[in-house]
């Protein structure tokens, strides 16, 4: 799982390939390398670390007009200059970058070295170029690629060049995003379009089962039979300041900054003041469809499923109907039952998330409905579902999710407005949450304005080993994720429970260096909130509490947000949480928007 850059046209590209890898970087990040064809060789360099450890390894004159470069994250094999992409045959005639993961690379790997052949690494990637270099007819570059492709099992996105045709690059696609970019007498493919930003403005999506060769005039796509396959272009809507930090530190805090003009995306356009409702262009379903729709089902992944559990309480809230969230891959390996008259709801901010997309290709193979949330127009997901929302949060660079994440659950809101008042929920509830919506940017910027406040107390969180997150009801999914944000960024231990759990076990591991983060809407359950704090207080624990109403003397250390529509309170408690995780990582020093063994967009299972 990785991030693939590669270029053919009129310029030197190796300053473009080292740029798009900056650019896709936060995708993996243990290694990478580039290969530029030139003079009928290959020159490969690769090297352990960072994007920009590659970068001052490379000699001086290196240049080429057609080349390859990954960026990766380990999955067969510890990070090493070996073991990173480019990988090439023997006579280094042919590399090849690779995402995905092969199911039987050991049955190729096995095949290869009974022929004789000796390989360097320890990848599945490598058997690619060994394969591909054996084909009897590699002259025809595109059909070699197919034909060993045809013997390959598992998922891949992969960008294939040869010594003896500098010219071109081939490319396929099996479940791992292959994006193409046009230029003006350049054609670049990447994994990501923040890749593509600066030297293209249309894009064509691969879709699997797909190959296709570029060169510096266009691109000719087609099956694995090797079958024309026309493609469409699309115009890129993602501008290249969106991948600079503006100032900030760091793109996390960016992006925590970003979040009320997020909001204000997400709402614009969407509102519909005279029947108190939300218009969703994205949801082609009835309104007698959604009448008959009786259970909705959420699917998705870390960040993505803690949102779908806060999408599940507002369209239960609201709409009145059954719902839950459950992670994507849980939910596939379980055979799980398809339900007709269920609406399942695919979540991810990259919309590439592999897990989910297999759930979502579940669901449609057993007759299910699926709408997506996704934040990538034109990713695999916002392709593979029959309608859904937009999340706009913009890019998002950092790993951990910020503003996506808020996105996500506006749009879970303007949802279960939409299902509300197609069913039962009255004109004038509608009209008081569309307030409440309307309200969040400015709450929003209202909480960051405290920013320095909320770093005084990350000082107290950040020489703790481990953390407890604790929240009720709507409080619950706010106190997961909190968890998930502080564990990412900062690497502290942090485990989030139900706060009526807390008397059935984890009270044993209360102590003084405990500290607890009580999340507390201002909601039926605060005396219950209170109670659960004040019995952490009782055995020495110290407790950190985000809340809507201050708790008082209970309280070691306090962050308020303001009152809104309790529907919409677990939103605005998730802010300080996150600017929380932020200045906890920064106060120990870590690497904030690309931590160790994480990634952006999970490619693999």
């Amino acid at each position: 799982m990785c991030g693939i850059v590669g270029y053919v046209g009129r310029q030197d590209g190796v300053p473009v390939l080292l740029e798009g890898l900056a650019r896709v970087e936060y995708r993996g990040y243990d290694s990478a390398g580039l290969a530029v064809a030139k003079g009928g060789a290959l020159r490969v360099h690769k090297k352990e670390g960072r994007v920009g450890d590659l970068a001052a390894s490379l000699p001086k004159r290196l240049s080429g007009t057609t080349g390859i470069a990954h960026t990766r994250w380990a999955t067969h094999g510890p990070p090493s200059d070996v073991n990173a992409h480019p990988h090439v045959d023997t006579g280094c005639d042919v590399a090849v970058v690779h995402n995905g993961m092969l199911e039987n690379a050991e049955e190729l790997r096995a095949e290869l070295q009974a022929a004789g052949v000796a390989l360097a690494s320890d990848t599945d990637t490598e058997v690619l170029a060994h394969l591909i270099a054996a084909d009897d007819d590699v002259d025809d570059l595109e059909g070699a690629v197919a034909r060993v492709l045809q013997r390959v099992t598992g998922s891949y996105g992969i960008a294939v060049l040869h010594a003896a045709q500098p010219d071109r690059i081939v490319i396929a696609r099996n479940g791992s995003p292959v994006i193409i970019g046009i230029g003006e007498r350049e054609t670049m493919v990447s994994s990501d379009v923040a890749a593509l930003v600066r030297h293209c403005r249309q894009v064509v999506h691969l879709d699997d089962g797909e190959l296709a060769t570029l060169t510096k005039d266009g691109f000719q796509a087609s099956t694995l039979g090797r079958r024309p396959s026309p493609k469409q272009a699309t115009e890129l809507d993602r501008a290249p300041e969106e991948y600079e930090k503006g100032g900030f530190q760091h793109f996390l805090a960016k992006e925590i900054h970003e979040q009320p003009e997020a909001v204000e995306r997400a709402l614009s356009g969407r509102i519909e003041d005279r029947f108190a409702t939300a218009h969703l262009g994205g949801i082609e379903l009835t309104p007698r469809e959604l009448r008959a729709v009786r259970r909705i089902k959420v699917l998705g992944c870390g960040s993505a499923y803690y949102s779908g559990l806060m999408g599940a309480g507002l369209i239960e809230a609201l709409a009145r109907v059954p719902a839950d969230a459950e992670p994507a891959a849980e939910f596939r390996q379980r055979n799980p039952l398809i339900e007709p008259d269920t609406l399942y709801i695919a979540v991810s901010q990259s919309g590439e998330t592999l897990d989910t997309l297999l759930a979502v290709e579940e669901v449609r193979r057993k007759g299910g409905r699926v709408l997506g949330m996704v934040n990538v127009v034109g990713s695999s997901i916002a392709r593979a579902v029959e309608g859904g929302i937009h999340l706009r949060a913009g890019a998002e660079v950092s790993v951990a999710s910020t503003k996506s994440f808020t996105n996500t659950v506006v749009a879970f809101a303007l949802l279960a407005l939409h299902l509300g008042r197609v069913r039962d929920l009255s004109p004038a509830d509608g009209e008081r949450l569309i307030a409440g919506l309307r309200a969040l940017p400015g709450q929003i910027a209202e909480i960051l304005e405290r920013e320095d406040e909320i770093a005084a107390v990350a000082e107290r969180l950040a020489p703790a080993h481990s953390a407890f997150f604790i929240g009720r009801v709507s409080g619950f999914p706010a106190a997961l994720e909190g968890a998930q944000k502080l564990k990412e960024v900062s690497y502290i231990h942090a485990e989030a429970y139900p706060a009526s759990e807390l008397k059935h076990g984890p009270l044993a591991l209360i102590s003084p260096e405990m500290p607890s983060v009580c999340v507390v809407p201002d909601d039926h359950l605060v005396a219950k909130n209170r109670s659960a704090i004040e019995q952490i207080r009782a055995r020495g624990g110290e407790t950190i509490v985000v809340a809507q109403t201050s708790v008082g003397d209970l309280a070691d250390a306090e962050s308020l947000v303001p009152r809104c529509e309790p529907e919409l309170a677990p939103l605005l408690l998730n802010i300080p949480l996150q600017v929380l995780a932020y200045h906890a990582a920064v106060e120990l020093g870590r690497d904030v928007d690309q931590p160790r063994n994480l990634a952006k967009s999970v490619t693999v299972e």
